[in-house]
């Protein structure tokens, strides 16, 4: 690669120095961007976590990837760490209570699950809320930390589908297609 090449695609790639982006502002702007909801579950040393994560997506094909974005601070991030293997509930329009729960923070660990029509994953021992429109369960391959969350990312080892309508997350709050 020529010198002048090299300088162009250096200077191109710096970023230019700007004020730090308000956080407010990136949560609103972020909030324009309709996304799927999920409930992302594992177990640990016998204690059933959860949490509600809109930050999940696809990867690759082969071998079949999945993510997940953590917060660092939270009780899920410790759990997840530690165990190997983990699940994700791909919520319907009529979960957005759940999507509720298992997004507030101090939740009792013990009893969350309660109110909950679950059943245990075969393949990660994870629990799989009854009634959502896909179950995944995967086996981390990596971490990749990035800012003050984790990018967990996951082989999926068995999924399962049906059929239903999405709850999705838009303008901060839970919305459905006919929203």
């Amino acid at each position: 690669m020529s010198e002048a090449v090299e300088g162009a695609l250096t200077a191109a790639s710096a970023p230019e120095r700007r004020a730090p982006v308000d956080e407010t502002g990136f949560r609103d702007t972020m909030a324009r961007f309709a996304t799927g909801v999920t409930v992302v579950t594992c177990v640990q040393d016998g204690f059933d976590h959860a949490m509600t994560a809109n930050s999940f997506t696809s990867v690759s094909l082969d071998p079949p990837l999945v993510l997940v974005c953590v917060e660092d601070d939270s009780r899920f991030h410790e759990a997840i760490s530690a165990v190997g293997s983990w699940a994700v509930s791909v919520l319907a329009e009529h979960q957005k209570g759940r999507a509720a729960w298992f997004a507030t923070r101090g939740r009792p660990l013990v009893a969350q699950f309660d109110a909950t029509p679950t059943h245990r994953g075969a393949l990660s021992g994870a629990l799989l809320l009854d009634g959502a429109l896909a179950h995944l369960e995967c086996r981390t391959v990596a971490v990749h930390r990035a800012g003050d969350h984790d990018i967990v990312v996951g082989e999926v080892l068995g999924l399962s589908a049906s059929e239903g309508r999405p709850l999705l997350y838009f303008g901060h709050g839970f919305r459905t297609l006919g929203d």
